[in-house]
């Protein structure tokens, strides 16, 4: 068959044009019925492509990452055109301008913050390295040992060696620091002196220094191990390498009972904290896949036994989750995970079953799965407004012209809240911000998708409708941030904190056991606790260990912004 010479674009108006005039014609009504029947078979193909092309990108970024190519063989390489090989064949140039990609869509991109007031654009954030990545001063070193080096010959009040005349006087000392290399643990060797009486046999055994205290293992070995394995993720196969590497040897299972140990007197503070954490005022809650062999072993018992009983799977649910709720209570963050076979939302209600009448309702920020939801008539619920533009990030290849409004509009409304965080702006000066800037955009950009229903510019049914439809469907919770002071746009928090677990996860594949895992979420929740609070992590883990009597009969004490004060003296 003979290509046309000319290809023919057909809109979903334009098709429904054809069709009435084809039935108006003098055509008879079996040819119009066929002509009828191609032309809407032109729209399915057409759909159809689209929701393929879509598909081979899922799997391509799932395969080699968002964004990425296969690497292309030399000889194909060579016989491509340049456009090709730069990725700027059709539909693959540059975005349209917004009002030219979505008609009636102005008002969605054309308020900017206030140095746009004339139709300037809104300011960018401005790039470079984050601050801090150089080198660093002397004070910066504030877990250094300190060494006074003094003059062997010199002292305050002598003449001066030079010109004989002066008096030398005291200045501040100067600084250098050195840097040594050691293991994670070390150990040190004490050869214990014994004498013998020739005459009765008796053994007389010379006594340990003081500093080396009663245990093998100290606590400060115990608490390097614990954020060696929870913090930097280092499995203990990999420790156990190294550390016999170094001539310093600690067996894998020998690491798992110290472990054990710092984690025995850290549940009763995180108990105390979840108690705290259920009267907070805003939660971040989201949840990540973990594994754990003794459950995944369950898991295919079950469906064996389901199998044999003629059933398609097990009735039982057979997910594993670690949630993570981060909570601002007052000036304090607290960080909460939990590992097991409940969802995020389940978590969240039995954390808010502790929470008192008094309190009120907290706010809680989350994507907008099911999963989430906890009994939502005792909170007020946020959804996660990056997770809405993600959507159509994901799309932009396959609807350029569609998804470029949508990501150009929301981008200028995370602009405004960046420029409102540069500006150390109020709760409250942040809301009137965004009420000025932000509101004309959200508003113009939600004519704009109900226009495209309205006007059945979009199929329902495809990928673009979808998350259209997603946009609207959750656009009171998507857009509490210009209608109550301090809500966030993202819950990009919780998700950062997520990656402590996902971190752990990539390194180490899975915990034995469900026991294993609650200890990696006590310790775990300890640290990302004290992270935020500006404590040093290996410091309070060797104190909640020292005084373990006194962290279980009062943990309120033990905080990690409260512990300072129990060590001090009275």
């Amino acid at each position: 068959m003979k290509k046309p010479a000319q290809n023919v674009t057909l809109s979903a108006a334009e098709g429904e044009a054809l069709i009435a005039r084809v039935h108006q014609s003098n055509v008879s009504a079996d040819d119009a019925g066929v002509v009828e029947q191609v032309i809407r078979m032109y729209f399915w193909v057409a759909f159809a492509l689209q929701e393929a092309k879509l598909s081979v990108k899922r799997l391509r970024d799932g395969l080699f990452g968002p964004g990425r190519q296969p690497k292309t063989p030399p000889e194909s390489a060579a016989s491509s055109t340049s456009s090709e090989r730069l990725g700027q064949g059709e539909g693959r140039g540059k975005p349209a301008p917004v009002a030219e990609a979505s008609p009636g869509f102005e008002a969605a991109g054309g308020a900017a913050g206030p140095e746009a007031s004339e139709g300037e654009a809104a300011p960018k954030p401005t790039g470079g390295h984050r601050q801090g990545t150089g080198r660093l001063g002397a004070d910066a070193y504030v877990g250094a040992e300190r060494t006074e080096c003094r003059h062997e010959e010199l002292a305050v009040g002598q003449r001066c060696p030079v010109c004989g005349q002066g008096r030398l006087s005291a200045l501040p000392p100067g600084v250098e620091i050195r840097i040594d290399g050691n293991a994670l643990l070390s150990a040190i060797r004490y050869e214990v002196e014994k004498l013998r009486c020739s005459a009765g046999g008796e053994v007389f055994t010379a006594k340990l220094p003081a500093e080396a205290g009663q245990e093998k293992y100290s606590p400060r070995a115990r608490a390097v191990l614990a954020v060696g394995r929870y913090s930097l993720g280092l499995p203990f196969y990999r420790l156990e390498g190294y550390q016999a590497m170094v001539g310093v040897p600690v067996p894998d299972a020998t690491q798992w009972d110290q472990i054990e140990r710092v984690a025995d007197c850290g549940y009763v503070v995180l108990a105390h904290l979840e108690s705290l954490a259920a009267q907070g005022e805003l939660i971040y809650q989201d949840d990540t896949p973990v594994r754990m062999l003794s459950w995944i072993e369950e898991n295919q018992q079950a469906q064996a036994q389901a199998a044999a009983m003629g059933m398609a799977r097990s009735p039982e649910r057979t997910g594993m989750y670690t949630t993570g709720l981060v909570v601002k209570v007052g000036e304090r963050t607290i960080y909460l995970y939990s590992s097991g076979r409940s969802h995020a939302g389940e978590n969240l209600k039995a954390l808010l079953a502790q929470r008192t009448v008094a309190s009120g309702k907290p706010l809680v920020m989350s994507d907008a799965l099911t999963s989430h939801e906890a009994d939502e008539t005792t909170l007020i619920r946020w959804h996660c407004l990056a997770h809405g533009r993600r959507k159509f990030s994901e799309l932009a290849d396959v609807f350029p012209q569609e998804c470029a409004g949508v990501i150009e509009s929301l981008k200028q409304v995370f602009d405004h809240d960046e420029e409102a965080r540069v500006k150390q702006m109020s709760p409250e000066e942040r809301l009137v911000y965004h009420q000025a800037y932000s509101g004309p955009i959200m508003e113009g950009l939600q004519r704009w998708l109900a226009q495209q229903f309205d006007e059945r510019l979009v199929e329902p049914n495809s990928s673009l409708g979808k998350a259209m439809a997603s946009l609207r469907g959750h656009w009171d919770t998507l857009s509490q941030f210009f209608s109550v002071p301090g809500a966030p746009l993202d819950n990009n928090t919780v998700e950062r904190a997520l990656k402590l677990f996902i971190r752990q996860r990539k390194n180490s594949l899975f915990y034995a056991t469900e026991y294993s895992a609650s200890i990696a979420s006590v310790l775990t929740s300890l640290m990302a606790t004290c992270l935020a609070a500006g404590v040093n992590t290996l410091e309070y883990l060797v104190a909640l260990q020292e005084h373990r009597a006194e962290v279980c009969a009062d943990p309120a004490a033990w905080l990690p912004w409260t512990y300072h004060a129990s060590l001090a003296p009275p």
